[in-house]
């Protein structure tokens, strides 16, 4: 499949709000209208694009339709010989699983990572999903940590 890469810009909401939500995984886009939806992705895609800290990648077809994003965040450890690159997002649209999304947009990341001198890159995967079941990170050269438990405090529904 021909693909291209490019970071993602403020006009890219509506297109990233139609791929995480024709994904079906987040229930509470069911009750929000896809305007409601692609406003609240510019607001947050704005505040991505504010410094240099945050990177949003589009892997998109030669038509230009949205394949795929990963969003990524460099952050610093005080504890690190260099920042970590931390994969908040990476979602492929169902159509083209299967097919390198993904392990371009990875690999886009890594080679950011290597320029801005990180120690390492991390994210989560859910164990439920399709995406660990058939060992896609550890197929790109991942691996999980097993020592450690991901905690968070919800402070918004």
């Amino acid at each position: 499949m021909e693909m291209s890469l490019r970071k993602a810009v403020l006009a890219d909401s509506r297109a990233l709000a139609e791929l995480i939500r024709g994904i079906g995984w987040f229930h509470r886009f069911d009750t929000e209208d896809l305007e409601t939806t692609a406003a609240r992705i510019e607001t947050h895609l704005g505040l991505c694009l504010g410094d240099d800290s945050h990177d949003v990648w589009l892997a998109e077809d030669e038509q230009r339709h949205l394949l795929g994003y990963v969003a990524v965040h460099w952050l610093p450890y005080l504890i690190l010989r260099g920042p970590e690159g931390y994969i908040s997002e990476l979602f492929v649209e169902e159509a083209a699983r299967g097919q390198g999304v993904g392990q371009r947009l990875l690999a886009v990341v890594r080679e950011e990572g290597l320029r801005r001198g990180c120690s390492r890159l991390s994210l989560i995967n859910f164990r439920q999903r399709e995406s660990y079941e058939r060992g896609f990170y550890r197929k790109a050269g991942w691996s999980e940590r097993e020592t450690g438990a991901n905690f968070i405090l919800s402070l918004m529904d």
